[in-house]
């Protein structure tokens, strides 16, 4: 019974964290892709640059991906807290969420047990 439970714990941590990796990579992307518009570029940025810097305060330089799935569960409030207040501009509240998933996945390529 209680390796049943262990396996189960260990497949619903793999799916999340999996899942967790797909949305920051599709960040990058997107993010990508958006900055190719100049206008924009700055802007996103930016964005991506205030978060990389709440992840470095609140996660520290030595982290596990599991650790970052943690964090990232949380991150939809406080992603819009700190685009608001660090790197404003018109429209940031409909990238702010795109910026939040390029920082993750920026931020994961520093983690102990990344792979691509």
């Amino acid at each position: 019974m209680a390796e049943e439970l262990l396996y189960a714990s260990t497949i619903a941590a793999m799916t999340t964290l999996a899942s967790a990796r797909r949305d920051w990579e599709e960040g990058r992307r997107r993010l990508a892709e958006a900055a190719r518009d100049a206008a924009r570029a700055d802007a996103l940025y930016r964005q991506r640059e205030a978060v990389l810097e709440e992840l470095r305060r609140r996660v520290g330089g030595v982290y596990t991906l599991a650790e970052l799935v943690e964090v990232y569960a949380g991150a939809e409030r406080w992603v819009l807290e700190v685009v608001e207040a660090r790197a404003p501009s018109r429209g940031w509240s409909r990238t702010a969420a795109l910026a939040g998933d390029a920082a993750f996945h920026a931020y994961s390529l520093g983690a102990r047990d990344y792979a691509p």
